[in-house]
């Protein structure tokens, strides 16, 4: 999109950017800055911070940040709500009901950690722009600290996977994908035409892009525009997202797998699609076959020799499939295919029992979490002057780190391991081995630990 300086810009649209914020003191001038450097015509745009901050310090700070911009000439607002309800559905929804949004054609949407180039919305406003039915424009997501530690490089190479693999190829056959809550731009009146946000499960954006979807709304994937973003790198922040994205989409599916097959505004290809492949087999299925596959199936077949799985589709297969995923999607990662592999088995067990937690509608079904961002205090602490931790801190901080349930599995395959190698003639033990290093590793919780070079 270029300036018409004749039209007084008339021919932008009008955009929101929401930047929806807890307590997040770390990151939260990352994205502010980012939205407000935005190449669009200063009176064109809206950047809407939806503050949900409970600590009242962080809070002045925001808004102390909001008010900068503000007297730069950048039209941003500042909103904050009495309560918390809805998370961030809820504060989503509650800064669309502004009267200043009801001028917007498009909303633009980015968590605290992300920071859009400044030629995004001019890069992707216009697939709206031209083309009617498109409901959604997702950017992918690239990771200031995916060289970090090993833990964020997994991370890296799993979501690499999905962008690529996934949603650019599902956007490239015009099949349904999932809008990923941050880095997207969003037609308001396909969001209003949906019903807007909901707040029922924790996957919002899941839940808003399956009802889109159900309307008839068509989403494009566009992996030429990237969208900078943190990834956790503590294991308790990444098991805590995981939680989230694997539990949400479960519960989802409970709740709406109904309203999907009764739709009568789509076809029963697209219905099958979304309720077999979307969710059935890549969000229930494949977690579990995944786990109980490699991690009780294999094991076990150690123990019985009279039970015969070929090998070359056991193992060989995976390994040259996960090798040929990282090729296309993380090229730079090829030789971390293999350790990959070991590290998606662990999730998969974790992901697994929050599957059933979501299912079931278990306790912890709708726990929201917000996932820890550091932006630059592990460089700044590593500048900082060393201390000495007391000793007692330090055993606690060690215990909360202890994951029972993945040292049993870890015990329990390397003892298969162990009988494999005197009385298994199929050599399991070869992958039994290395599967239970990284459980014990995951039960340790040393992946991931904060330390001043990880």
């Amino acid at each position: 999109m270029k300036d018409d300086l004749e039209n007084a810009c008339v021919d932008f649209p009008m955009v929101l950017v929401q930047i929806p914020i807890y307590n997040e003191i770390e990151v939260y001038k990352i994205s502010i800055g980012a939205a407000c450097n935005l190449s669009w015509p200063a009176d064109r745009f809206v950047v809407q911070v939806l503050d949900d901050s409970t600590d009242l310090v962080i809070k002045d700070k925001i808004e102390k940040e909001c008010m900068k911009w503000a007297n730069e000439g950048i039209n941003i607002r500042y909103q904050i709500r009495a309560t918390r309800v809805g998370y961030k559905a809820g504060a989503l929804k509650e800064g669309l009901k502004h009267d200043y949004v009801k001028e917007c054609e498009y909303v633009a949407i980015f968590d605290a950690d992300f920071q859009p180039e400044p030629d995004f919305l001019r890069r992707a406003i216009p697939f709206l722009i031209h083309n009617p039915e498109i409901g959604l424009v997702q950017a992918r997501w690239r990771f200031v600290n995916a060289d970090e530690c090993f833990l964020t490089r997994m991370q890296e190479m799993s979501l690499d996977y999905q962008f690529v693999i996934e949603q650019e190829g599902g956007s490239s056959i015009h099949s349904f994908f999932s809008f990923n809550g941050s880095g997207g731009i969003w037609r308001i009146s396909a969001i209003d035409g949906a019903g807007g946000w909901n707040d029922r499960t924790t996957v919002e954006d899941m839940d808003l892009a399956v009802r889109a979807g159900l309307k008839g709304w068509k989403f494009v994937f566009v992996g030429d525009i990237e969208v900078k973003s943190e990834l956790p790198s503590t294991f308790k922040a990444f098991r805590s997202q995981q939680h989230r994205w694997s539990c949400g989409p479960a519960n989802l599916f409970r709740k709406m797998v109904t309203e999907i097959a009764k739709n009568k505004e789509v076809s029963i290809w697209t219905k099958f699609y979304i309720i077999y492949h979307f969710f059935f087999i890549r969000k229930i299925v494949g977690t579990m076959f995944t786990f109980f596959f490699y991690c009780m199936v294999l094991p076990l077949v150690s123990l019985m020799p009279e039970v015969d799985i070929p090998k070359w589709g056991a193992i060989v297969a995976t390994f040259i499939i996960a090798t040929i995923n990282t090729i296309v999607a993380t090229p730079r990662s090829i030789h971390l295919a293999v350790p990959w592999v070991l590290f998606e088995n662990i999730m998969s067990f974790h992901k697994m029992k929050a599957l059933f937690v979501g299912l079931f509608e278990a306790k912890r079904a709708n726990e929201w979490v917000v996932t820890e961002k550091l932006g630059d205090a592990l460089k700044n602490k590593s500048n900082e002057e060393p201390t000495t931790p007391k000793e007692p801190r330090r055993h606690n901080r060690f215990r909360e780190r202890i994951l029972v349930q993945e040292l049993i599995i870890a015990v329990f395959l390397f003892a298969c391991g162990c009988y494999g190698i005197f009385y298994g003639p199929d050599h399991y033990y070869i992958y039994l081995f290395p599967q239970a290093i990284f459980f014990a590793i995951a039960g340790f919780g040393l992946f991931g630990t904060i330390l001043p070079s990880c």
